[in-house]
């Protein structure tokens, strides 16, 4: 690879870094290329974008950036580069699933604002967030719910009217026979 390549992927790289949400380090040494193609769909499925990048070359793309000497005992050995960009907790979700059935798969660390996670934070924490959609519903819930109270605090009166007729319909029903 020539200089030229390598200073296109540095940037790319360096993009994708810049705009991401979230971001997990996976160690995919052992897996088949069934196995890979497996991970790329589920990655894309969800929204996730995957590339294998030689770690010299992740370590130009974030230099200039607060967080890249958390990175120096990450980048180390083949590693694969999981970036989420809306959803921050899309690709930990799509590797801790993928790892019930294929154990080979190894999560390095992940990186979240700044914050370096281990293996173990991603799966355990980072995996277990309540994605964009989940977390809209439990908004449009929160916002439902005193709504739905205060139609139920209209509809009382007129209900226990209404239970109020039953009841005197069927004492006036029972004493006639």
């Amino acid at each position: 690879m020539d200089k030229s390549q390598k200073e296109v992927i540095v940037s790319s790289v360096r993009e994708k870094f810049e705009r991401m949400t979230s971001v997990v380090f996976i160690d995919f040494k052992g897996l088949n290329v069934e196995a890979v193609t497996k991970l790329r769909q589920e990655f894309q499925k969800s929204g996730v974008e995957y590339k294998v990048v030689k770690n010299t070359l992740v370590h130009q793309a974030v230099k200039a950036l607060p967080w890249a000497k958390k990175l120096d005992t990450t980048l180390r050995g083949m590693t694969g580069v999981a970036w989420s960009f809306e959803d921050p907790s899309a690709a930990a979700k799509v590797l801790k699933a993928f790892r019930k059935d294929n154990q080979k798969l190894q999560i390095k660390a992940g990186l979240i604002e700044g914050e370096l996670l281990s293996a173990e934070a991603v799966e355990e924490q980072l995996a277990t967030m309540p994605g964009k959609d989940e977390l809209r519903a439990m908004l449009l819930a929160t916002l439902q719910a005193p709504l739905q109270q205060f139609v139920q605090q209209l509809n009382a009166p007129l209900q226990n009217f209404a239970y109020l007729l039953k009841a005197k319909e069927d004492s006036a029903g029972g004493a006639a026979s």
